[in-house]
Parts: C-alpha cells; structure tokens; sequence
C-alpha cells in the first residue's frame, strides 16, 4: 500500500477564516471565507483541499481529493519501480578447487555480474586448510582475473575467521 508522505487538509479540516480558492481549471477565484470556499466546492460536488497553508491568506484548491491521492500513489509507485536494486549474491569455493568447478562457478558469477547484482567470493578454510591461506589468496585473485573484463574488485581480500572473501562489482561504463 502506497501513501501520501502529507495528508493535506480537506474540507471541514481546514482551520483558516479565509481562504485564496482556486478552481479544478487552475484559474484563480481570489480571496473568499472559508463557508463561501466550501459551499463552493460542493455545488461542483469536489473537495476543497489546502496546498498551501503557510501563505497569508492560505491557498485552497477545488480537486476530487481521492483522484488525487490515487494519483499520488501511482507516480510514486512508477518511481519506486524505476530504482535501481542490486543483491549481494555469494559464490562458496574451497582453497582446493578442482579446474571445472572453478570454471563453473566463474561463469555463475559471470550471469549474477551481468544480471546487475555484485557477487561475494568466499574462500571457506576447513581443518588444516588454514595453514594454507596463500592458497585461497591464489584462488580469489585467478576468480578477480576470469572476471576482469566485466568486474572490478571493491576492496582487497579479507581473511575474517576460517574464512576469506572478496567482493566484485560490475564495471561503470564510461
């Protein structure tokens, strides 16, 4: 469900003595008492809505207010769809990886890089892997290489407990 990030003001709700009215065409009707400004809204069976309550005297404006809100929360929706999202996707591998399985989990990381996503490499040490850091260094820096022409590194490798990760980011075309 999509809202207004203000309610504004309608009808009875509006507090001001005097109102500047202007009507669903956008022509100005000048400055009348807010009773005057509420019959005439409900002879054209619209609301009377506040738009600018911090002008002396403050503004109203004649609208259907529900088409209005409805308005509101589909320009809001279409921005929302326009974002840009991206996720984190992780890709495991273990310091002794077999050349296949590199190769395939290189072209998996290729798809997510390519889909707009930013992919996480994570060496797991198990046991005595641990001893063997340099070797999971190797394999983080030969995945930053298969994937050189379309990615870049966001920061150096990170050894954090018995694991290691790099994160990839799709290049910024220039």
């Amino acid at each position: 469900m999509f809202y207004i990030k203000q309610e504004l003001p309608v009808n009875e709700q509006i507090r001001a003595k005097e109102v500047q009215v202007i009507d669903e065409s956008g022509e100005k009707r000048g400055v009348m008492s807010l009773n005057d400004a509420l019959d005439f809204a409900y002879d054209k069976k619209l609301d009377l809505v506040l738009v600018a309550p911090n002008v002396q005297p403050p503004v109203c404006k004649i609208m259907n207010y529900g088409k209005y809100k409805f308005e509101q929360s589909k320009k809001e929706k279409e921005a929302k769809k326009k974002q840009k999202t991206f996720e984190l996707k992780e890709i495991r591998i273990t310091p002794n990886i077999e050349q296949h399985d590199f190769e395939f989990k290189v072209k998996n990381a290729r798809k997510f890089l390519e889909d707009g996503n930013k992919v996480k490499i994570t060496v797991r040490f198990r046991g005595r892997e641990l001893n063997y850091v340099k070797l999971g260094e190797n394999n983080l820096n030969q995945f930053v290489e298969a994937l050189e022409d379309i990615a870049t590194p966001e920061k150096r490798a990170v050894l954090e407990g018995k694991n290691m990760f790099i994160i990839l980011a799709k290049k910024t075309e220039k």
